[in-house]
């Protein structure tokens, strides 16, 4: 598409600052969602939650018994840290005996990265792969917590991208 030559504004005259805008072009509906959705386009909920004061055992007994890889930690509705899969192999795989009655607090992923639910899917997974992440907390313009991201769900809604008929 050829470019239109413009006029430039005379001093103090007012010039539409969208004037040159052109809206992106993308490759596929997958890349549109990831750069124009926000994180609904995720199946983010439900979300495993215990307290600060739960013991280590018992948040992992919940993780087996939900099949997930993380529970979020939370203090009444405001998130304080993650227990991972990755946190019990590199703080309790040594010593489990000894700590399984200790809270979860004391090795949770403290302040964890977090985007809000009205953030592009993209600006998630970029955060996950930059920071290594393999949840994220998605918080509300509160600061609520109403989900997580995790690799299943960035799958599942990839895998949903990849079945479509062409053009579809």
């Amino acid at each position: 598409m050829a470019k239109r030559k413009r006029r430039k504004p005379q001093p103090g005259e007012f010039e539409d600052p969208l004037s040159n805008y052109n809206p992106p072009s993308y490759e596929d509906e997958l890349e549109r969602s990831l750069c124009e959705g926000q994180m609904d386009v995720f199946n983010t909920t439900p979300i495993a939650t215990v307290p600060p004061s739960a013991s280590i055992q018992s948040a992992m007994k919940l993780m087996d018994e939900l099949g997930v890889a993380c529970l979020l930690i939370v203090a009444g509705d405001r998130i304080m840290g993650v227990f991972s899969e990755r946190d019990v192999l590199n703080h309790l795989a040594d010593n489990f005996d000894a700590l399984k009655d200790h809270p979860v607090s004391e090795v949770m992923t403290i302040d964890p990265s977090c985007v809000h639910e009205t953030d592009i899917p993209a600006q998630a997974l970029n955060l996950m792969a930059v920071g290594g992440f393999r949840h994220v907390p998605i918080l509300n313009m509160d600061e609520k917590l109403v989900g997580v991201l995790g690799p299943r769900r960035v799958t599942a809604y990839i895998r949903k991208h990849f079945n479509r008929p062409a053009g579809g």
